[in-house]
């Protein structure tokens, strides 16, 4: 006879009822941060109301004491960095910008949140001149992000000095944050260089969305962050006091980053929905937020803030003005050159640089011609650019033999040793990625990283927020296709250009040799607002283009590489290593009469960005479209159309030496000419 199963439960945590701080100014500043981010949810009717109810304490704390920041300037280089790292808190982060004077995020904002058009969507979306400092929402990327931003400001400190960079950055996440495997990377990345100015506060709540998180989540956190080598701590969130005294030691302990585990009640003040999942993540509605009031003697209507509190707050905003302006003096007082190279780092228009630089190096490559895999000319860019650009800060998860990022001038970066410029990520692809995110919004720094292609799907979270954020990222992806021959379908990417061509605002460039493997990084380094996938192959192809030509052809996303005589019966378009194979095709082709075109492709949504009398020059009127690519086809219709030929993947690779599995898969010059020979012919 079958037993019914046991009735599964898990009790909820505690709730706390009260607040201590000895300061009796801290607990209506923090109560105005708990009646915003209510009303708020409230009038939007969708939103997270519990976690800004419960850290506000622990925000008002760092905001008032310890957080240096300008509101009046908030675009200043050394200002502490602050992420909210579960970025479903947001009204806690858009309370605390309004409470303390940005300009931008006035009371309307707030009251539209969630709205469209508004500066208060569901999630924080970076805006630093309002004080958001990156985009949160998918958990565990603002902590990761967060990593690279304490890295930039000791790169820059090594650089430059510590009287130009020397500042925190605080995060503050969740429980969700630290399920999140992306933390465990990060983390350990962090302890392991020792980002001293790095502190976490931890809302540890026990409370996930599916009930107490004792339901899925036993680990001790403290005893994770000290086996990674950071200092913990471990107070209760409601007490001001306690709050303030680890973070002022943490400040203090500043070999190690650090945790300060903050336990604290979800929905604080909120009479039945306190320290339970129903305070998560939607309105409390009316009766609750009047218990709220009741409780926290919190008398005044929605949206209403007193002038007294309202003071208070402006004037914990004001407190950082005096740091920004000693820091100005400081600048000020350095040495021309130094004023000069800071300023032009933090600006980031490299363009004129990197023209220059780039030229030179075509120029030398049109002589040398060498027959070399666009990973090595990859190497090789690097070899002519990093040098001249102390800016350029790389690396690789673990595959800097097999990606050629390093050039050998650069030197590591390690803990106490941050004046290399070359980052060996070990094998945290994830952390990498978003490591790279935090660089770049911190500014000064250009950072590329590089891994496998196929370990993309490691990476996009991050990637997809580097676009998202319009943030400057080079991703440098090796052994792209089944051209990486024997390690077989594993690590055999096929899916991938066609999932990394989908996301949107993101350069995805494929270069077919030498010269324009040097264009792809002259349009990844000059292009400011978008991030970069350089796909390059392991195996050594020819250099195909010999003209004089000084403009950067891969920047139109397409070109005509090998034209016809007349008006061609057949247009071969293809991408990176089979622009060679394209081009045979088109020889032979063309010695049985068949007149024949082949357009380079490095990247594609650049071309179906270009006008459309550049767009009709370049397909032209043939009568067969072909394009060869070792991936599948998706994207390729918008060239070639669906009754186009599309030469390329239809199932995962195999391991085999390349040339073997070219042939296997009919990626060759012969089936191309069959084929376009067999399309004429019906």
């Amino acid at each position: 006879m079958a037993h019914a199963a046991a009735a599964f439960s898990v009790p909820n945590p505690p709730v706390a009822t009260a607040v201590t701080a000895s300061d009796p100014r801290h607990l209506p500043m923090a109560n105005a941060i708990r009646a915003l981010a209510m009303d708020a949810v409230q009038k939007a009717n969708s939103g997270h109301p519990g976690m800004p109810m419960g850290m506000a304490d622990v925000a008002t704390v760092l905001f008032r004491q310890f957080l240096s920041f300008d509101p009046s300037a908030p675009l200043w280089p050394n200002r502490d960095r602050f992420v909210l790292s579960g970025g479903h808190g947001s009204m806690l982060l858009y309370a605390l910008l309004h409470l303390t004077g940005y300009e931008k995020m006035t009371l309307d904002q707030l009251k539209n949140f969630r709205q469209l058009h508004s500066l208060t969507p569901g999630h924080p979306e970076v805006m630093q001149d309002a004080g958001i400092e990156t985009t949160t929402g998918p958990l565990g990327q603002g902590l990761a992000t967060a990593v690279g931003m304490a890295m930039a400001e000791k790169l820059l400190a090594a650089r430059f000095g510590d009287a130009l960079s020397d500042h925190f950055t605080y995060v503050m996440c969740g429980d969700g944050d630290l399920m999140e495997g992306i933390s465990h990377e990060a983390a350990s990345l962090a302890g392991h260089l020792g980002l001293g100015k790095m502190i976490v506060l931890y809302d540890d709540n026990d409370i996930s969305i599916d009930g107490p998180t004792a339901l899925s989540f036993s680990d001790d956190t403290q005893k994770r962050f000290q086996s990674y080598g950071w200092s913990t701590w471990k107070v209760d969130g409601h007490n001001a006091d306690e709050v303030a005294a680890a973070i002022a030691a943490a400040r203090k302990d500043t070999a190690k980053p650090s945790l300060i585990c903050c336990k604290t009640t979800i929905g604080f003040g909120a009479p039945t929905k306190a320290g339970t999942a129903g305070s998560h993540g939607s309105p409390l509605g009316p009766e609750e937020i009047a218990g709220v009031r009741k409780n926290l003697g919190w008398t005044h209507e929605p949206f209403v803030l007193p002038e007294d509190i309202i003071a208070d707050w402006r004037a914990a905003g004001a407190r950082g003005s005096k740091t920004r302006q000693a820091w100005e003096a400081t600048f000020k007082a350095s040495p021309a050159e130094t004023q000069k190279d800071f300023n032009a780092a933090f600006k980031g228009d490299v363009t004129a640089q990197v023209e220059t630089l780039i030229a030179a190096f075509k120029d030398k490559m049109r002589v040398d011609a060498p027959k070399i895999a666009t990973r090595a000319a990859s190497g090789k860019v690097l070899e002519a650019l990093v040098p001249a650009m102390p800016e350029l800060i790389g690396g690789s998860a673990d595959l800097t033999g097999s990606n050629l990022t390093l050039v050998k001038s650069m030197g590591g970066v390690a803990r106490d040793h941050f004046t290399g410029r070359y980052v060996y990520y070990g094998v945290r692809e994830h952390a990498m990625a978003a490591a790279m995110n935090g660089m770049a919004l911190h500014g000064g720094v250009i950072p590329y990283g590089g891994t496998f292609l196929s370990f993309t799907d490691y990476c996009r979270p991050a990637i997809r927020l580097s676009a998202l954020m319009k943030q400057r990222v080079i991703y440098v992806m090796t052994h792209d296709s089944i051209g990486l021959g024997e390690d077989g379908p594993t690590h055999q990417p096929v899916e991938h250009l066609a999932a990394l061509r989908a996301i949107p605002n993101l350069r995805v460039l494929r270069p077919a040799d030498v010269i324009e493997t040097a264009e792809a990084w002259q349009i990844a380094l000059e292009s400011q607002t978008t991030p970069s996938v350089l796909v390059l192959t392991r195996q050594n192809l020819p250099l195909l283009r010999t003209d004089n030509d000084t403009d950067n052809k891969s920047a139109r996303g397409a070109y005509v590489l090998r034209d016809s005589a007349t008006a061609a019966e057949v247009n071969i378009w293809a991408s990176g290593s089979e622009v060679e194979i394209a081009v045979k095709a088109a020889e032979q082709l063309a010695a049985k009469g068949i007149l024949t075109r082949v357009i380079s492709v490095p990247a594609l949504e650049l071309f179906l960005q270009q006008d459309d009398t550049y767009q009709r020059q370049v397909r032209s009127t043939p009568r067969i479209n072909i394009a060869v690519e070792a991936a599948v086809r998706q994207g390729w219709d918008a060239v070639i159309g669906r009754e186009g030929i599309f030469i390329g993947m239809k199932s995962f690779g195999e391991s085999a030496p390349f040339e073997k599995l070219y042939e296997h898969f009919g990626i060759t010059a012969d089936n191309i000419v069959r084929q376009a020979e067999a399309a004429l012919k019906g």
